[in-house]
């Protein structure tokens, strides 16, 4: 069986990454869905899932996002997650989310609201999921120190909301179709 769950999705800046996991040991105590878990029992967790989880990552640039939109996006990364796990079209797939978008191609995929809350293997792909993703947007606060990256990941907060108005979105970092930005972009407060 592979657990896949996203993160990102909902983010003004950053990346969106899709991750699909495959348990082959243990499964690690606290599973959760990893918004219920502080960033401490995250990063707690994440080491006990390398070793008892392959992991496949499905990463999507903010262009892509802009130029896909939020479905396609997603799809592009459910294809490459799929693909870096080398899941083959037999695997029951168990996916966080209402829309089935891989049915015709994957005919043993399952949609189910809040899997990453109620099956723990997608409770580990969330997790993982959440931390590589965090850590990848701290990296960028440390390159992009006004903006607040490491506090709030990129999502739509008034310390983030109040940056985007003082120094203008980024390119390439923020994503264009998201009304904040857009509204920026119409502007022209970006920064290089």
């Amino acid at each position: 069986m592979i657990g896949v769950d996203e993160v990102g999705r909902g983010s003004l800046a950053g990346p969106l990454l899709v991750v699909a996991t495959r348990q082959t040991g243990e499964l690690p105590d606290g599973l959760t869905d990893s918004k219920l878990l502080t960033r401490v029992q995250r990063e707690t967790i994440f080491e006990p899932l390398t070793s008892n989880f392959q992991f496949g990552e499905g990463w999507v640039k903010a262009v892509e996002i802009d130029r896909l939109g939020l479905t396609g996006a997603q799809k592009l990364g459910l294809k490459r997650a799929l693909r870096s796990l080398k899941v083959n079209y037999q695997d029951e797939i168990i996916m966080d989310g209402p829309i089935n978008y891989f049915s015709r191609r994957y005919k043993r995929i399952q949609c189910l609201i809040d899997a990453d809350l109620k099956v723990p293997i997608v409770s580990a792909a969330s997790i993982y999921a959440k931390v590589l993703r965090d850590r990848f947007m701290i990296e960028l606060g440390k390159r992009h120190p006004r903006y607040g990256f490491e506090s709030h990941v990129g999502y739509a907060t008034p310390e983030h909301l109040q940056a985007l108005d003082r120094f203008g979105a980024l390119k390439r970092i923020h994503r264009q179709l998201f009304e904040p930005i857009y509204r920026l972009y119409e502007l022209e407060l970006w920064q290089n």
